[in-house]
């Protein structure tokens, strides 16, 4: 797939073309979502807020409020395609077939809709706002983090010359290319593409998945990308995110419902799941209190996401808590997703599958170098490891700009539950520059479920 992204650019034929093509278009974690909720949760009502992390970029000023409002009206007038339904239906997902339920792929064929939206600029950010049903809501997050995503990069474009954009693909197709041969040949190597929330756009985003699969072969396994995934015929990748435990939280009625709220949404998703999909998401209110208090079957889930804490911290938490229950960590998943690039996926790599010195040069290891030597890594210490590479995959034009400025420079934007049933939602996470909700809400989760193990570190992406 050769796409001459800076003629495309200049002549503006991008200005024509909807962001979200499909309703596959989003993360594949947001679909078996939407299956739990669809399931277990049909009446629910929510609300998701945007929030701009980045508040340097007055996102209300450089992104059109009228072409946001045009593309979100865009989406929601979208409707899963038969060609999509039957893949969901027929494809097989972490080798087994069957995933989704007729009754649930019926129901987005026949009935599913998106919310409607608020929409407007307050004190140059944008604020909006989705709320409804949860089965209407959720998947509205990916579209709109890659909707403005897109429209801020294509207001940036639209001020170069021909040129200029010439030099900034080139800059960005060579970075690839380094970070790529830096990462090709490494033994054992997992990395996945995550980068479709805060991607440059989606063309980029198209043109740098089908680069890593044909660069790095199997160490690529797959990308989080449904739409990308069903048209280039990839794994897609992807199980539960935040929200989930979220709204258990909100919806409890005690401190002591607050705090077993996270496990019981474990129980429901195994039973949804059957077993399958089991892979852990501990840092919505703290991975250290999360593990510590965690009932013993929960070791038997098959791995854990980190996304908010160090993640040699957090390996390593994890694998000495799967040996204190009796498992062997060689045979679970440790999955990195927090701010990744080439320095940090190599890193962790070498430090959690012991393959340091293999295929990369010294100065690629050298943080997990100071690890081994302090943590005394041993054979033992040994899990299979994945990195889920997203902003710094899709959005990396830092410096890229032939004028020299930070004008590409991706923004750390989210959209997260924010209410549940007229309750407020928390997301403390282990740093607490990420944590979200009412101030009020927040030191209360805090006193619940405890501070330790919390960094207060600042937010890259």
């Amino acid at each position: 797939m050769i796409v001459n992204l800076a003629r495309r650019a200049h002549d503006h034929n991008w200005e024509l073309d909807p962001i979200t093509r499909s309703l596959l278009d989003t993360d594949f974690y947001k679909l078996l979502m939407l299956q739990f909720i669809w399931k277990n949760f049909p009446k629910l009502h929510v609300a998701f807020t945007l929030l701009n992390r980045t508040p340097s970029a007055r996102l209300g000023e450089i992104v059109g409020i009228h072409r946001l409002r045009e593309q979100l009206e865009e989406t929601r007038n979208l409707r899963f395609h038969k060609s999509e339904l039957i893949w969901l239906a027929g494809n097989t997902f972490y080798g087994r077939r069957g995933i989704f339920e007729p009754a649930f792929l019926e129901w987005l064929e026949r009935d599913f809709r998106l919310s409607d939206f608020d929409l407007s600029v307050e004190n140059g950010q944008l604020a909006l706002r989705f709320h409804g049903l949860w089965t209407e809501t959720t998947l509205w997050e990916i579209y709109a983090l890659a909707a403005i995503s897109e429209l801020k990069t294509r207001a940036s474009l639209k001020v170069l010359t021909e040129f200029d954009l010439d030099i900034l693909y080139a800059r960005a197709k060579t970075r690839l290319w380094e970070k790529m041969k830096r990462l090709r040949g490494v033994p054992e190597l997992s990395i996945s593409d995550f980068g479709t929330r805060r991607r440059h756009s989606f063309l980029w985003q198209e043109y740098v998945v089908v680069a890593m699969r044909d660069t790095l072969g199997p160490a690529f396994t797959g990308t989080s990308n449904a739409y990308l995934a069903y048209k280039h015929d990839m794994e897609a990748i992807g199980t539960n995110a935040h929200e989930l435990p979220m709204a258990l939280a909100a919806l409890a009625d005690s401190d002591d419902e607050l705090r077993t709220a996270q496990y019981r949404l474990l129980q429901l998703w195994q039973q949804s799941y059957q077993g399958e999909l089991l892979i852990l998401l501990p840092d919505t209110f703290g991975t250290t209190q999360f593990l510590r208090n965690a009932p013993g079957w929960v070791a038997n889930w098959t791995g854990q996401r980190i996304d908010s804490k160090n993640a040699y911290t957090a390996g390593d938490e994890y694998i000495e808590w799967l040996v204190r229950h009796g498992r062997n960590p060689r045979q679970k998943r440790l999955i990195a997703s927090d701010a990744l690039d080439v320095d940090q996926i190599l890193g962790l790599h070498a430090y959690f599958t012991g393959t340091l010195r293999n295929g990369a040069t010294p100065q690629d290891f050298r943080r997990a170098e100071d690890f081994l030597n302090e943590r005394k890594w041993t054979p033992e210490r040994r899990i299979r490891f994945s990195s889920g590479w997203g902003t710094f995959l899709t959005n990396d034009f830092r410096d890229c700009n032939p004028h020299d400025d930070n004008t590409f420079d991706p923004v750390s934007l989210v959209c997260k539950l924010t209410e549940v049933e007229g309750r407020p939602a928390v997301k403390l996470s282990d740093n607490y520059s990420k944590a979200l909700g009412d101030p009020a809400e927040i030191e209360r989760y805090r006193r619940v479920f405890g501070v330790e193990g919390l960094a207060d570190v600042p937010v890259v992406t």
